[in-house]
């Protein structure tokens, strides 16, 4: 099997049937996109969402038992999850610097796209509006141990197109498409399902030259209205794709050790007015080390641990790396954490302090009724925004001031 890097995800063709009916199912998704004007931006984590106080009974107390039982019910789903993201964030691309309606600034195509937002969704979505690639010229190198990570949803009912994700090493990033131009990629191709059964498939190439992969049936992306979270681990040679909680492949080979990849794209083919959507672009660099930094450093400071807007409930994509914590902690018994939130900048100092110190507390109670870790080992602290790691006047920086640190104990 040659050894080829690139990562790529979703190439799709297929053919429409039905019409009038897939036209009224899509337009329903379609006619959800708003076009407002952009509002003033706030950070995805820390943002306060509106709310009506008129004749709200429920309790604050009420509502963090509600988001609590919800949170570990999910995570639950997710225990065989083992996806834990490297260490450093240096890009991070939810679109709220664009406004609706625009071509996002920092990205090039040779086709056309617009910002835009979705009813019941949070934040800025790229809206991929025409058969083409699209690239994020911001993504200029993949090293060998890097995790890339994407929301995603399309309006797409059935087998009607596809899209592919490419992580490659190109000659000219002006032409991404072309065979000539690629010295080595990885695609991943997916196709939305039907009757719950989607089509995925890779495809490995170097100077041009192709080497099929494997292909499967999943239930993902058979559900329109849901939105997909698309998780990649490089480590060396090594590459791991996810799907939600779902690990779709874990290929040894994947990739030269000396692959320098240094680009991203995606690119899109399509049949009549069908639209994909892309959001949340997270690219991390690093090995996660956890054993090493807690015990040798005394600290293990992780972005990989997600929340809600404005929120102390816990995503479910952040198991993998509290199972990683608890690994240690079940593995060395008499190891004692302080668990340490952070918040960026954004928002008040009162209230990124508070969210923090509920936000860490959230992670000792997780630690304790998932993996059974005693209370007495871990105390909780919070420091707001107090100790930013990074600038606080760019998304990937505040990405990385959002963080949860594990402090070793005496």
């Amino acid at each position: 099997m040659k050894r080829i890097f690139i990562l790529a995800t979703f190439l799709v063709v297929a053919t429409l049937t039905n019409g009038q009916i897939l036209k009224k199912i899509a337009d329903k998704v379609k006619n959800k996109i708003g076009t407002t004007p952009t509002e003033k931006k706030d950070n995805t984590q820390n943002k306060k969402p509106e709310t009506n106080t008129t004749n709200n009974t429920q309790t604050d107390a009420d509502t963090v038992k509600e988001n609590k039982f919800a949170s570990s019910a999910i995570l639950k789903i997710y225990s065989k999850y083992d996806f834990v993201p490297g260490e450093k964030i240096v890009v991070f691309e939810d679109f709220m610097q664009d406004a609706v309606g625009d071509l996002p600034a920092k990205w090039n195509t040779n086709s056309a796209g617009e910002t835009v937002t979705i009813e019941g969704k949070q934040g800025h979505w790229f809206q991929l509006t025409k058969p083409g690639w699209f690239m994020p010229d911001f993504i200029d190198s993949l090293p060998q141990d890097f995790t890339l990570e994407y929301d995603m949803f399309a309006d797409a009912p059935v087998h009607s197109w596809g899209i592919t994700t490419s992580l490659a090493e190109l000659k000219n990033k002006e032409k991404p498409t072309d065979e000539q131009e690629h010295i080595n990629s990885f695609t991943l191709n997916i196709i939305p399902g039907v009757d719950a059964n989607g089509v995925t498939e890779y495809t490995r190439k170097k100077n041009s030259v192709g080497e099929q992969g494997t292909n499967a049936k999943t239930s993902h992306f058979s559900d329109i209205t849901k939105t997909y979270h698309i998780a990649i681990w490089r480590q060396k040679e090594r590459l791991r794709i996810y799907f939600d909680e779902d690990k779709a492949w874990d290929v040894p080979k994947a990739f030269l050790p000396e692959a320098k990849l240094n680009a991203v794209y995606f690119f899109m083919q399509l049949t009549d007015n069908w639209h994909f959507f892309i959001s949340n672009i997270r690219l991390a660099v690093g090995a996660p080390d956890t054993r090493n930094k807690i015990l040798t450093q005394n600290k293990w400071v992780t972005h990989g641990i997600l929340f809600d807007v404005n929120s102390d409930k816990i995503k479910p994509e952040s198991y993998g790396t509290l199972k990683e914590m608890a690994n240690v902690l079940k593995e060395y018994t008499d190891l004692k954490v302080k668990i340490i939130g952070h918040t960026d900048a954004d928002g008040s100092d009162a209230a990124n302090l508070d969210l923090s110190k509920r936000r860490a507390a959230a992670v000792k109670e997780s630690l304790i009724k998932e993996f059974s870790i005693d209370a007495s080992r871990m105390e909780t602290d919070g420091k707001g925004e107090s100790e930013p790691i990074d600038k606080n006047d760019t998304p990937a920086g505040k990405a990385n001031n959002r963080r949860v640190e594990f402090i070793k104990s005496n």
